[in-house]
């Protein structure tokens, strides 16, 4: 694997506390997953390697107005974020965890919507940067990552997820994306990611 540094970024999809944290509204659904693969320390590890290289880091991150005037409910799992009143932008609940906080330099994304790249400038953003590949990885490997995923390599961009920085709710979920996207994009861990800056 070959990456160029300049036209790369890295995509942290929805570390964010009512997603990934322990006390988070979707805590029963995901937490124990990210906590057994040590998702949190390998995307660490990840983000610190690409900003030492000079890579652009982007974290995406699902956020609703006050009310969630602006949630379409056409997708389940949106229907459930509108029944429990959680991911409110402005709050606790939609911030990067400690974790893996952004730096001064990162970009943050918000969008309303599953893939990162719908109803947000992310496309835009990217292109006008020089960015022609995209490193995925966060939570849920099969909600956010594969749909960030599917929508880049649609769009034109080389799309890599690294899996051992991916959870979803339960592994056979995980796997299953996994085992597909190679047909998408490509399938890394961390450590070759990481060599290949």
């Amino acid at each position: 694997m070959e990456l160029n540094k300049s036209t790369t970024a890295f995509l942290a999809c929805h570390f964010e506390n009512d997603v990934v944290g322990a006390e988070g509204a979707f805590a029963p659904f995901f937490r124990a997953e990210v906590e057994r693969r040590g998702v949190l320390e390998v995307a660490k590890r990840l983000l610190d390697g690409a900003r030492s290289a000079g890579a652009r880091v982007v974290y995406t991150r699902v956020a609703f107005q006050e009310g969630h005037s602006d949630l379409v409910t056409n997708i389940p799992l949106l229907g459930v974020v509108a029944q429990q009143g959680s991911l409110l932008d402005h709050t606790a609940a939609t911030e990067i965890v400690d974790e893996v906080k952004p730096e001064a330099d990162d970009w943050v994304v918000t969008n309303p919507k599953v893939s990162a790249f719908a109803s947000s400038d992310l496309d835009e953003r990217l292109r006008a940067s020089g960015i022609d590949t995209v490193v995925l990885f966060g939570v849920a490997t099969n909600i956010s990552v594969e749909s960030a995923g599917r929508s880049a390599g649609d769009l034109g961009y080389r799309v890599i997820v690294v899996e051992d920085a991916c959870s979803a709710a339960a592994p056979e979920a995980h796997d299953a994306t996994i085992a597909s996207f190679g047909l998408l994009g490509e399938v890394a861990s961390a450590d070759e990611v990481l060599a290949a800056l």
